[in-house]
Order: structure tokens, then sequence, then C-alpha cells
């Protein structure tokens, strides 16, 4: 179980020996530095090599740890998989000889590294699983889902639905989940893709009339100078009666059916340690939260990490089989997928 963390070997980079916040002040810096480019997929070894709990845990520790097997986690830096992951990066859980590797990146960025098999685990798109269900198993647990709630679409100024599919939209990614839910209820629009938290920024500029917005901006856009026009969220449940799939956890195929199942139920004690502990989790999470309040950080996790989280629940399982038949439909997503046969590790179906 490793975190994220600046060694003070690093080269010219801030140092601190808080786990956790650490990881904010460090990737800022190989951000600034222009070392790293934030949209790219390449710069995750660097990352890794730099944010390592490992530089300081005992020799007691080590010892154990060179007889476990490591697992490299890809998730978000943001307050909800922060909350989901804190007790599997903070050794609060036993997880008896597999040990962690936490790698942080943005969801577009990692639906990126899942085409490839490159971590063991993570955080991936919804959208963008159909692209990677020759390599991952979707795990029963680790859901996003917006329940009457998801990503927004905003606007520089008042304008209708209508007049918004004739703009050039910015969007998060194209294997975004985000994404599809756009196509869905617009058609084919015009988009440009920007990292998810220069969206908001970009819009309130003029440098796009409209965006989608995910993460915590979905409560803070109100304080930022822009006009809802439409919210994802609401749109697809008016539409289903269903929660809307944004995110899920992905585990390896190749890792064995028997791991598969250990792995996820690590992730799901993670999640349910958190739950029932959540005053160090929703500290710990907030640091990821952009400088967000401690009430929206509470509200922004409580929406993504809930009971849902530990179990998508037959209508859950429901909402993703639907999302991509409907994504099927207007040949977002390749038609020979058998949506009614994807495993959900853990569900017991």
């Amino acid at each position: 179980m490793s975190t994220t963390i600046a060694s003070e070997n690093v080269i010219g980079f801030p140092v601190t020996e808080q786990i956790g916040p650490s990881c904010p002040v460090a990737v800022d810096s190989l951000f600034g530095s222009g070392m790293i480019d934030r949209n790219g997929i390449d710069y995750s070894l660097l990352l890794r090599r730099i944010f390592t709990r490992r530089n300081f845990q005992s020799d007691c520790v080590r010892r154990y740890m060179s007889h476990a097997q490591s697992y490299r986690v890809g998730h978000s830096p943001d307050p909800d998989d922060a909350f989901m992951f804190h007790a599997m990066t903070t050794g609060a859980i036993d997880t008896g000889a597999r040990n962690y590797e936490h790698v942080l990146l943005d969801i577009e960025t990692l639906n990126k590294h899942a085409m490839k098999g490159d971590y063991e685990v993570s955080a991936v798109s919804i959208h963008s699983f159909p692209d990677i269900s020759d390599k991952y198993h979707l795990m029963n647990c680790g859901a996003s889902m917006g329940e009457g709630y998801g990503p927004m679409i905003i606007s520089s100024k008042e304008i209708s639905l209508d007049d918004a599919k004739n703009l050039v939209f910015a969007i998060p990614g194209v294997g975004t989940s985000a994404y599809l839910a756009l196509r869905l209820a617009m058609g084919d629009v015009k988009f440009e893709v920007v990292p998810f938290d220069e969206i908001m920024p970009a819009v309130q500029r003029g440098d796009y009339d409209v965006g989608v917005i995910i993460h915590e901006g979905q409560l803070t856009w109100k304080n930022e100078g822009v006009n809802l026009i439409l919210d994802l969220g609401i749109w697809w449940n008016e539409k289903t009666g269903l929660p809307l799939p944004l995110g899920g956890n992905v585990v390896r195929k190749d890792l064995g059916m028997e791991m598969c199942r250990l792995i996820t139920d690590d992730v799901k004690n993670s999640i349910e340690h958190s739950l029932k502990n959540p005053d160090e989790a929703l500290k710990f999470a907030k640091k990821w939260g952009r400088g967000i309040d401690d009430s929206t950080n509470k509200e922004f996790v409580g929406m993504y990490v809930n009971s849902r989280t530990l179990d998508y629940g037959d209508d859950g399982r429901d909402a993703i089989r639907l999302f991509l038949k409907e994504g099927q439909a207007i040949g977002m997503i390749r038609s020979d997928l058998d949506v009614d046969s994807i495993v959900f590790v853990g569900s017991g179906e």
C-alpha cells in the first residue's frame, strides 16, 4: 500500500512528508516545470518514481512488502476517488499480501492507459469500457453514478439548448461518459478536448461559448459566473428513470478470476471503511478538491461515494447496459459488444 508523496531526494521539487497532501503540490510543480504535459499519457512512470510512500516506510514494512505482490491502481486526483481509496492509500485496512501503488491521472488519460492494459486496476469511464473489455472486468464496486445529476453543459452567456447545438463544445475527453451523454442528448456536435479543470475558466474567458463540466465543478459553477444549459444527469434520469453511469473500476483479466475477486474485495473494503469513518477520509479527500470548502467537499463526495459505490445494484447494472446500448444505437459504441454478457466482479451474477 503506497501512496503519493514527494521524496526529499526528488530533484528540485517541493518537499513534504505529509502523506496525501503532497501530491497536488508536486503535480503542480511538474506541470509548471514543463517536464510533463498535462494532456500526455506517458508521464505516469515519472509520477510513480516521485510519489511513493516507500521512501518513508520502516525497515519492517519494507521487508514485509518485499514478499507482497504489487498492483498498480490508476485513479483520478479528485475528492471522490481519494475518499474511496483512502483506506488502501493509508494502510487502514488489511490487504494481505497485496500491495497497491496508486497512480493519479485524469480520467481521459486513465482511459488511454487502459487501452494498453497498463495498470492492473483502474478507474475508467463507462463509455470507454467496451474498448478495453477484452483486457478488463468491471468491478461491482467503485461506481460513479449520477442519481439525477451529472456532467453539466454550461455557457458564458444565456443561450438556448438549440442554439448551443451549433457551437463548439469544450469537453473533457472523447472517451469520457460525459461526452457520450452529451451526444445522446444533443446528437452530433462540434467539440474540442480541454483538460477537465480548465473547461470552466475557458468558458468564463470566452474561449468557448459552451463546455461540459465534471467533478466538483458541478457544485461550484453557480459562483463562477457561468450559466447552466442542461444537467445531463437530470436529462438521462427523466429519459430512463435510471442513474447516469459515469465511471467504474476495472481489474485486469490476466490476473485470473480469483485474484480479480480478492482485489475487488480490497477496493470494496476501502470504500466501506471510508463510509464508516468519514472524518479522516473527507479530510484526505479535500486535498484533491482544488480549493473547495469543507461543505462542498462533503456534498461532492456524498454525491459519488455512497451505497451505490459499494454495489451497483440491479438498476445500476441495468443503467450501464442501457447506456452502452444507447451508445451502440448512435454508433458511439462498437456494435459487436454483447452488452448483456458484461461481468461485474463481486456482483454474484
